[in-house]
């Protein structure tokens, strides 16, 4: 009886759940301004999408540039200020982090400074692969994606599963920021 009970149970959630699943989430108009963690669209016009095969088949044949865009790690509320906290960001070897970039809306000085910072590690060439990742279900990688893509970048690729799915296959690296990222941001804050 009762696994008849969670049957029904199951059928009446599935049939009461939205009719546009996760699977189906269409692209937003523009920058998707909500909140950065939450399901994202399977596409990203101009860009292709990428599954770890893809991402391994790209890396085999050409250095594309790999930006992280994930936030980074705040101190825990309530740590003492004495206390060394010391997080380690673990992403893909050799990618360029720059948390919050993919960040909507992204003022203007900071959206600047993130191109600027894109064209200086593709040498200027707006054909060089790009892959913008995060983690899993990061409107950030989408929205870093589409702002490149807006640029004329024709070769920007988005690897939706980002960090986490790059570690199902492969090793991580820690990193640290980009330092012309978060040297360039510092000086936007201080003004």
């Amino acid at each position: 009886m009762r696994l008849l009970t969670a049957a029904t149970a199951a059928l009446l959630l599935a049939a009461a759940a939205p009719a546009d699943s996760p699977v189906n989430l269409p692209e937003p108009e523009g920058f998707h301004t909500g909140v950065q963690q939450g399901y994202t669209p399977p596409t990203l016009t101009g860009a292709m999408v990428l599954d770890i095969d893809g991402l391994d088949a790209l890396m085999a044949q050409a250095e594309p540039v790999l930006i992280d865009v994930a936030l980074a790690d705040r101190r825990p509320a309530g740590m003492a200020a004495d206390k060394p906290w010391l997080p380690a960001h673990r992403t893909i070897p050799n990618a360029v982090w720059m948390p919050n970039a993919g960040a909507a809306p992204l003022d203007p000085a900071h959206e600047a400074l993130f191109l600027e910072r894109v064209a200086e590690l593709t040498g200027g060439d707006k054909a060089k692969p790009i892959v913008t990742f995060c983690h899993p279900d990061c409107w950030g990688s989408w929205n870093a994606g589409k702002r490149l893509v807006q640029q004329g970048y024709s070769r920007v690729h988005w690897f939706p599963t980002g960090i986490e799915g790059w570690q199902d296959r492969h090793e991580t690296a820690v990193v640290k920021e980009d330092a012309a990222w978060s040297q360039r941001s510092a000086g936007l804050a201080q003004r």
